[in-house]
This record gives structure tokens, C-alpha cells and sequence, in this order.
């Protein structure tokens, strides 16, 4: 939902973007501070903008003489929420009689109340200089802030759900708090230096990296997850798709930013617990289903997908995992908070695994939706990479109560010693056993390579056959070799990149990390493409990752894995699993 626009009015309604003159705008990353100018009928206009790291203000400072004419105004505008999953940014039905607003103000502030159906909430506005607003405009929701007789402008604007909120500070105070923030975030966590390298693939790569932590920290770092669109526009109708949680966040903890994950983790696994453990209950399964496409209570949204996806499954087994590995002192309070979450976890993914009298192995589905979300659901059995990922988070939770000292249920023993094997065809691994016209029909090889996940996202198993190594090698250069490129999207590009480092291909992972499929704007956004809106955050999420595997490298082969010529300096990287 958007909670308001702020902008600028101007007297002259013909006034458009083409008509401003000599127009600048810079972000400073390192301070969080936004400057702004441009130019209309030679009076020139400076604007400094900057969030709150804390609470939900924006600051806005304003020089400019067409203030004190009145030519310039401040305008607040509210919408109703739009359900189309492309619109621009400015996201939102302007012209909807279904929200309303009502208006409190005196001589130097402002508490506007918008109603959206039977949800309330409030703009607190508070400046300066002495001014009016008026409101709301022409039948709409719009209304107009201006300080006449007064050059500057210093405007605090704050969201909040409380009528009687108020914001205690002034604009400086909050520039100094987001610089503050800032230099905080770049002095601290990760990092990966590449300028010293004499190569364009570097110094693009460095640029991704740098504007994908400051867009991921701003857009990701919440105590739920965001839309694949992040905080940009309304990429899913308002919710989140807890299988995407991995490439949202899992980077935060291999670039040592645990107090960003832990906004989210393990606190919105707990909240999603009872509307978990009843899914699975419901469907005939022991402990807790994770959904996909979530409300903040972790109900699912209607859908035959949400219904019947499982990679989403051992996520939480994957962070509990990271997290004990990063912090050893610290192994007794790690194993006791993830503990409920990753029992939960298992004895769902052991019930749902059946088995198979004729074979004598346990099997994944039917029905069921591998990653890609293209195979027929009725036909798909032991997908690659859920197969791998499921002995991985049954191998963890295994794990997680031996450290405890506690006993491994048989269940997740018996799952795992028969677990179906891992498929091969042609002496690669397909999308799924049995699948048809592997390799050559269309809908096999396009969407998410995910078996190049068992080993890169993935390390060799800790339990089962081991890996066959010259499959793993065919089945890389098969992907390479005939994979539909132009509709692979989002995290593909880092998942191959990582398959690629294990492998110790580091060239090929860097071509795949530039790959021509694989784009980011001038600003640093991930592109989303025809299949899903622009930004798509997994994209800078799995950049993070694949990068922090090339900067730390993994168990067994650690330290940094750039290229040689390139020089890089990296800095606060642990191994990866």
C-alpha cells in the first residue's frame, strides 16, 4: 500500500518535467543524503532529502524564491492501493472515491488521517517556517502545503498509525541520523574492493555490488521479507513469497550483516508457525508447512501453486546453519532459538516424503511444483534440486539435535537412509525423473537451471551416495550449451556463477555474473524483464551471494577466488557451507 505521495505543486498547472531547466540529482550512499536541483523561468530550486534510519520521516529541505511567491508549493497526495503488478513506482489509483482523508492543521503543521477501507493511517507534518495548507483539491485527495514570504523550506513528514504521533525532530537532525546509519553500514559487515583490477567486467562488477548493498538494505531489511519488487512498486499485490526469503536475505549473513537478517529471522518463522504447523495438519502431514505467497501471519494466498511448491522447505535449515558456523562462541543460544523451527521442519519434510513399495525409496511428490513453476505438477517426481535440498535440510536437523545431545527421530533417519537417488539422464541431471524430451524440449530448458543448485547454492552431501562429479561437470556445460538464456531471469545467473566457482571455473562464473540476460540499470536495480516487474530484488540478493562465495570461498576450498590480475582486496568473509 502506498502511504502517500510528497511533491512539488506549482502554481503554473502547465508545468511538467520537460519544462524544469538545468536538472541534477545525486544520492549519496555514504550519507543517505538525496540532493536535488533544477531550474523554472531562471529561478533555480535546491532540494535535500533524507530518511529516518529509525522510524518512517522524511525530511525535506527547500531553497528556492518561487517559494515565497507561492509559484511553489508542497503537495501531499494519497492513493488507493493499485493491484497491477507493472505500474511505474508512483504506484496507485489517484482517482478512487474509496479512500478518504480528513485534515487537522495549524500555522506550521499538519495530521492528515487516510481511510482505505477499514484501514486508518496518518501523515504527521511538521515545518518551520509559517504556512497553510489546504485541502483536499478538486474533488481529490490531494492537498497543498505553502510557506508564502519565506525562501525555505524545512519539512518533516511522518507515517505512522498513530493519530497522536508526533516527530520530535527537526530535518538536520535527521540528515545526521541517516548519515550516521550509513556510515555505520559501510564501516562495518563485508566488503569487496576491485578497483585496483584493469578490466571492465571488475569495474561494472564493483558497481553492482556497491549500489545492490545500499538498494538491498533499504528494500530487504525488514522484519518480514519484501515483494520480489522490493518497496519500488506493488510487484504481488502486497505480499511476499516465502520460497524468494533465500535470495532476499541470505546475503545479509555472508556479508556479515546479522543485524539486518536478524530483523526478520528467526522472528518471522515463529510468527508463521501456527498457520504452518495447521497447514500441514490440514493437508495430513506431522509439523509445520511453510507457504508461499504469504500474508504477515504466514496464511497463503489462494493459489494451485501456493498449494503444492516445496523448495521453500529447508530454507530455514540453510540460515539456522549459516548462522551456527558464524557464530562459534555463541553454539548453545544459536542451536536453542532455531530449534523449534527446524524440528517443525523435518517432521513435515518426513511426512511428506512417501514411499515407494515397488522402488523401495522414499519419493518426492506428485503432485507437486519444482522451482521453475512449469513441469506439470501431476507428473513431477524427484526433482534434482528438491531432492538434494531435502536430504540437506534433514541432514542439518539431524545435526541440530546431535550438537544438542538430543535423539534423532527415526523418521527423518529412515527418510534419509532411503531417500530416492538423485536422477540421471543421458548422463546429466534433468529437472526431474522421467521427465520428457530433457535438453531438447523448450519448456525443459528454459526458467530456473535449479539443478546447477546442488552443487553451488548446495555443498556435496553429508549423507546418501556422493556426488557423481562427471555428471555434475555434463550437466554444467549442458546448461551452458543449450540453455534458453533470454528467459532466464533473476537469480539464474549467480545460482550457474556458484555451480561455476565450485567447479573451479571462476572465468565462467564471472561471464555469468555479465551476462547479457542478467542486467542492472544505471541506478542499480536489478531488471526484471517481460516475466516479472523491474527491480527484482532476488537478482541483487543472489549477485551478494555469488560474490561473497568468489570473495570467502566455501568448506575445504577457502579464501578469495577472484582472478589472479584482478587484485582484489576482500575483507570479514567466512567460508560459505
Amino acid at each position: 500500500m502506498n502511504l502517500g505521495r510528497i511533491g512539488f505543486y506549482f502554481q503554473d498547472n502547465s508545468v511538467d518535467e520537460d519544462t524544469l531547466e538545468s536538472k541534477t540529482q545525486l544520492l549519496d550512499i555514504w550519507s543517505g543524503n538525496l540532493q536535488s536541483s533544477f531550474a523554472l523561468n531562471g529561478s533555480k530550486v535546491e532540494v535535500t532529502t533524507a530518511v529516518d534510519p529509525h522510524q518512517d520521516i522524511v525530511a525535506i529541505t527547500v531553497e528556492s524564491d518561487l517559494l515565497s511567491s507561492g509559484q511553489l508549493g508542497i503537495n501531499f497526495d494519497f492513493p488507493y492501493p493499485d493491484s497491477n503488478m507493472f505500474d511505474d513506482p508512483y504506484v496507485g489509483d489517484w482517482n478512487n472515491t474509496n479512500v478518504t482523508t480528513t485534515l487537522k492543521s495549524t500555522s506550521r503543521s499538519a495530521t492528515i488521517r487516510q481511510k482505505v477501507n477499514e484501514n486508518a493511517h496518518f501523515l504527521h507534518a511538521k515545518w518551520s517556517e509559517a504556512g497553510k495548507v489546504s485541502g483536499p483539491l478538486n474533488g481529490t485527495n490531494r492537498y497543498l502545503l505553502t510557506v508564502p514570504g519565506s525562501k525555505t523550506l524545512h519539512l518533516t513528514a511522518f507515517f505512522n498509525l498513530n493519530e497522536g504521533a508526533k516527530c520530535q525532530k527537526s530535518t538536520s537532525e535527521i540528515e545526521d541520523s541517516a548519515a550516521e546509519w550509513w556510515r555505520g553500514y559501510w564501516t562495518s559487515g563485508s566488503f569487496v574492493d576491485l578497483s585496483a583490477a584493469d578490466n571492465a567486467n571488475a569495474t561494472e562488477l564493483q558497481r553492482r555490488i556497491i549500489l545492490s548493498q545500499y538498494l538491498l538494505a533499504v528494500n530487504s531489511a525488514s522484519d518480514y521479507e519484501p515483494q520480489e519488487s522490493g518497496l519500488v512498486n506493488n510487484g504481488w499485490f502486497g505480499k511476499f513469497h516465502l520460497e524468494m526469503y533465500f535470495w532476499h536475505s541470505a546475503h545479509f549473513a555472508r556479508w556479515n550483516h546479522f543485524d539486518l537478517l536478524w530483523r526478520s529471522q528467526p522472528s518471522m518463522y515463529q510468527k508463521f508457525l501456527p498457520a504452518s504447523y495447521e497447514r500441514a495438519a490440514h493437508q495430513g502431514y506431522k509439523g509445520a508447512r511453510w507457504g508461499k505467497m504469504s500474508d504477515p501471519t504466514g496464511r497463503s494466498s489462494p493459489g494451485y501453486i501456493d498449494a503444492i511448491l516445496i523448495w521453500q522447505q529447508p530454507h530455514p535449515m540453510y540460515f539456522a546453519e549459516t548462522e551456527f558456523r558464524a557464530f562459534p562462541n555463541n553454539e548453545a543460544a544459536v542451536l536453542e532459538k532455531w530449534d523449534e523451527i527446524l524440528t517443525a521442519t523435518a517432521d513435515f519434510m518426513a511426512s511428506y516424503a512417501w514411499f515407494n513399495h515397488t522402488t523401495g525409496v522414499y519419493d518426492l511428490g506428485p503432485p507437486m511444483y519444482t522451482v521453475s513453476e512449469e513441469t506439470s505438477p501431476n507428473a513431477t517426481i524427484n526433482p534434482t534440486f528438491e531432492i538434494a535440498y531435502w536430504r540437506f535440510g534433514l541432514d542439518v536437523a539431524k545435526s541440530w539435535k546431535q550438537r544438542q545431545q538430543q535423539n534423532v527421530p527415526s523418521a527423518w533417519q529412515e527418510v534419509l537412509d532411503k531417500l530416492a537417488p538423485l536422477a540421471v539422464y543421458n548422463g546429466t541431471f534433468p529437472t526431474y525423473e522421467g521427465i520428457p524430451n530433457m535438453w531438447t524440449g523448450n519448456i525443459t530448458i528454459e526458467s530456473h537451471p535449479a539443478m546447477a543448485g546442488i552443487y553451488g547454492w548446495l555443498p556435496e552431501p553429508a549423507s546418501g551416495p556422493p556426488l557423481d562429479m562427471t555428471v555434475v561437470r555434463k550437466t554444467a556445460e549442458t546448461i551452458k550449451e543449450r540453455w534458453q538464456f533470454p528467459k532466464a531471469w533473476g537469480w539464474d545467473f549467480p545460482l550457474l556463477a556458484m555451480n561455476s566457482l565450485r567447479l573451479g571455473d571462476t572465468q565462467q562464473a564471472i561471464e555469468y555474473l555479465m551476462h547479457n540476460n542478467f542486467e542492472f540499470d544505471d541506478a542499480g536495480y536489478a531488471i526484471g524483464g517481460t516475466n516479472v516487474p523491474t527491480p527484482y530484488m532476488p537478482s541483487s540478493g543472489a549477485l551478494l551471494l555469488a560474490v561473497a562465495m568468489m570473495a570467502g570461498g566455501w568448506s575445504n576450498s577457502e579464501g578469495s577466488h577472484f582472478p589472479d590480475d584482478w587484485s582484489a582486496a576482500v575483507e570479514g568473509f567466512l567460508p560459505a557451507i
